[in-house]
Parts: structure tokens; C-alpha cells; sequence
């Protein structure tokens, strides 16, 4: 049994240690110009340098997205830009032009390219012909079913790669054809500054009453009639191995590390559990959702991974069971945690440590200010630094959560 690669997001470097610590095989990331996700922190050849030493460093690997639609002022640019890519070692380009695809292939040769899912592949013969163009990847649109991809699998040479994403926000149009954004506000979706339109709040207007808005009330938040659901296929890990796709791709380039590790680890543990045995993954099936359900999301389903879904659209707004607490910078000495705050937590909280094994649970005992000493029975300043006594097995890099609190939020 062939395990696909876990591929997940990083739109900054905390994310991108995140990703490598909690269990992803690979990485895709986007430099400051050229890719779909430009409201990112995204990375200079600096830091893309890095990364690269960080994700090698740890036996992963590490993909740049480079697939805007190219107009042709954007073509110089893209080419050098792919050639300091490729100077910093990373492993491959994600791209979505036909014409970058061929520009690329011939004058960087050596640099193997992935099609992006922006390209809407979505039958065997497109895929084939991007292999022809020397694809070694094609990144599948998200509007196949599971049959559609075995039998794009089955009809296509056997080193073309098929990657296909698993986990995260679903854009209500077809991969990469939506206008939308630019049309309301002139931000090109195409170029990486989606508007996101399909999450706006909307209300009704009839055209013999201008001016008379009529509230659409799904809930307390209004109506977001366009807003699609988010996909979840954690508990179709055996679907999704047995597909032959090479590699599970998360969705979340503007998320945070406390997303990014909730959801790596949870797939990491599922996909590590339906190696050891597809008993020990259905032992713990409805446990692993439940994990990637305690970072933010939105009601979620299996897109159209069973045809047709049942409720695509109507989101309810974003739901979320637990909270990033606060970073572990060091075990001291002492034995206790040295923590950076990221949200208010009380002296006596049920929290989690987060680690690259699993979830250890405990309570929050006295919480001492690094800086002063001084013992408080809550701390909540974002970036304070704090010390607590915790159980072994929490080292550095390792998250905190706790309770869900309705006060202003500073994850990230």
C-alpha cells in the first residue's frame, strides 16, 4: 500500500514550521508576486531560502506557487523569478499558463513543474497532454468525483503524478474561472486578489422597490447565499489511498500556524493509522474529525468527491470548539514551559499541548511572568512571555489550546 504525500500550506514561516513539525510530507508556499494567494505574508528569496533549508532539513519537500494568469508584462518577471526559485533548491513550480508551462520547461529544464488546479483539469486527455508538455504533476479540479479521478489514473502514464486537495475552502465557481471579485471591485482573482464576494453578506432588492432591502435571515449573521461549504475527507482516508492519487493537498495559504498544525496533525495521525491497518484508522475514525474540527472552519462536506453535494452553498458561518492559547518557546531547567501568549487564558484551564505524537492534555497551574516573576491568575497581552508547569512530552514549537472564550480574538 502506497501512502500519498500529506501536502500542506504555508503562508509564512510560522506556518511553514508548523506544517514540517506536525507531520506534512511537503509544502507549498508562494513568493511575493506570481501566485493566487497575494494577502498572504508570502515569502522573499530571503526567506524562501530558508524555508527551503528548513523543509530539507527535515526530509520534506517544498513547492513554490507561481500561477497567476500570466498577461505578458507578467512573463519576464515569472521567468526570473523561477529561476531564483529554483536557486534556492526548491523541489518544483506550481503553475497554471500553458505558455509559462512550455517558457519554464525550456529554460529551466531541470525543474519539474505541477499544474495548478487552477488550470481545471478535469479528463485524462488534458492531463496527458501536460505530461506531453513535461508536467511531472497535475493538480486535479476540485469538481471531479472519486470514480472520475481512478479512471483519470487508469488512462494516463503511470509517472504523471495526480495531486487533489482534501481539506479546506471550495471556490463557488470552477477552478480558476471565476470573475466575480474582479468584476464588484476590480481585484483579480486570477492574478492572487480574490475579494472573496462569495463570503460577503448579501440582501434582496425588488426591482420595483429601489432602495427597500430585504433581509435573507439564515441566522443571527444574515444570508451568505454564495458561500460554499468547506471539504473535509478525513474520514475517507481508504477512498482517497486507494484513488492512486500521489498527494493530499490542504487548502489554507492565509491561515494560521494553529490551523495549519491542527489539521497536518490530524491527517498525519489518520494517514499514519490506515498504514499500520484500516482497523486501527476506523478505530479512531470519528476522533480524527473531530480533531481538524477544533481550528476555525465552516460547516464542511465531501465536496464533489460522491457526486453532486447535497448543500453546496448557504455556510453557516465559522465554527470553531478550541483556541490557540500560546506558543512553546522552551522546556526550562525548572521543567516548566516557557510559553508566547497568543489568547487569554486563566490559571485552572482544561488546555492542550499539541504535539507532533498527539494531543496531551492538562491543567493550567500558576502562571508566572517571565519578566517579572510575578504570579497572576490570567494572562491575555498578545506576545507575553509566561511560565507553567506541564507534563513531559512538550518541548519547543509544540501549540496550546484551550476554551473558546467570547471575547476579541488574536490568533495568529
Amino acid at each position: 500500500m502506497k501512502i500519498p504525500e500529506l501536502l500542506a500550506p504555508a503562508g509564512g514561516m510560522r506556518q511553514l514550521r508548523a506544517a514540517v513539525r506536525f507531520g506534512a510530507d511537503a509544502v507549498y508556499v508562494g513568493m511575493k508576486q506570481y501566485g493566487l494567494r497575494a494577502f498572504a505574508g508570502n515569502f522573499d528569496d530571503e526567506e524562501l531560502a530558508q524555508a527551503v533549508r528548513i523543509a530539507h532539513g527535515a526530509g520534506r519537500r517544498l513547492y513554490v506557487t507561481m500561477n497567476i494568469f500570466a498577461y505578458d508584462e507578467d512573463v519576464p518577471g515569472m521567468l526570473e523569478a523561477a529561476r531564483r526559485a529554483r536557486q534556492t533548491g526548491a523541489d518544483a513550480l506550481i503553475v497554471t499558463d500553458p505558455g509559462v508551462i512550455e517558457l519554464l520547461r525550456r529554460e529551466l529544464p531541470d525543474m519539474p513543474l505541477h499544474v495548478s488546479t487552477q488550470a481545471n483539469t478535469l479528463n485524462s486527455l488534458t492531463a496527458a497532454l501536460y505530461h506531453r508538455m513535461g508536467a511531472q504533476r497535475v493538480i486535479l479540479a476540485r469538481e471531479l468525483t472519486l470514480e472520475q479521478i481512478r479512471r483519470i489514473r487508469a488512462s494516463v502514464p503511470a509517472d504523471l503524478e495526480l495531486e487533489t486537495f482534501v481539506h479546506g475552502a471550495v471556490c463557488m465557481s470552477y477552478s480558476g474561472r471565476c470573475v466575480l471579485s474582479n468584476y464588484l471591485t476590480g481585484r483579480d482573482a486570477n492574478q492572487g486578489s480574490c475579494a472573496q464576494p462569495c463570503r460577503w453578506r448579501y440582501v434582496l432588492e425588488e426591482p420595483t422597490r429601489p432602495g427597500q432591502y430585504m433581509p435573507i435571515g439564515e441566522d443571527a449573521r444574515g444570508t451568505y447565499i454564495l458561500s460554499a461549504r468547506d471539504m473535509c475527507m478525513i474520514d475517507h482516508i481508504p477512498e482517497l489511498v486507494q484513488s492512486g492519487v500521489a498527494s493530499l493537498k490542504i487548502e489554507g495559504r492565509m491561515k494560521t500556524e494553529y490551523y495549519v498544525a491542527t489539521v497536518v496533525g490530524a491527517y498525519r495521525r489518520a494517514l499514519d493509522a490506515y498504514a499500520a491497518s484500516p482497523e486501527a484508522y476506523a478505530a479512531q475514525r470519528e476522533a480524527f474529525v473531530q480533531e481538524v474540527q477544533r481550528a476555525s472552519h465552516r460547516p464542511s462536506d465531501t465536496g464533489f468527491y460522491f457526486g453532486r453535494p447535497e448543500h453546496c452553498a448557504g455556510a453557516e458561518g465559522f465554527l470553531q470548539t478550541s483556541e490557540f492559547i500560546a506558543t512553546v518557546l522552551d522546556r526550562l531547567p525548572s521543567g516548566e514551559l516557557l510559553l508566547e501568549v497568543k489568547n487569554r487564558f486563566f490559571k485552572g484551564d482544561a488546555l492542550e499541548a499539541m504535539t507532533p505524537g498527539g494531543i496531551v492534555p492538562f491543567t493550567a497551574g500558576d502562571i508566572v511572568l517571565a519578566e517579572t516573576g510575578e504570579r497572576v491568575e490570567v494572562v491575555g497581552q498578545p506576545k507575553a512571555r509566561v511560565r507553567i508547569a506541564a507534563p513531559e512530552g512538550i518541548g519547543a514549537g509544540d501549540l496550546l489550546r484551550g476554551p473558546c472564550r467570547n471575547h476579541t480574538r488574536i490568533e495568529g
